[in-house]
């Protein structure tokens, strides 16, 4: 186990694939898996407030964040615009 990655495995065709050292390629790969294990409703907190800064109202930011969450690797759950407005304002 490198770096608390139990899948050596991924490090080590990360480290061949790249030239990247085992340390390095274990931080790129816990990097990654970081970003894909954010909870649903951390990703449409942080997405919402990234389009909100960019100057769009929330009928354009829900239907984003919705798509965007289907599109994601490790796939969130289905939520509707109702329940990613409960997400964001409770």
């Amino acid at each position: 186990m490198m770096s608390g990655v139990r899948d050596a495995d991924l490090i080590e065709r990360v480290a061949s694939s790249t030239g990247l050292s085992p340390n390095v390629a274990a931080r790129v790969v816990e990097d990654v898996l970081a970003f894909y294990r954010l909870p649903a409703e951390q990703y449409v907190r942080r997405r919402h407030a990234e389009l909100q800064a960019e100057g769009k109202k929330n009928p354009e930011i829900f239907p984003v964040i919705a798509a965007e969450l289907r599109g994601r690797l490790v796939a969130a759950p289905v939520l509707s615009e109702r329940q990613l407005r409960r997400i964001v304002y409770g």
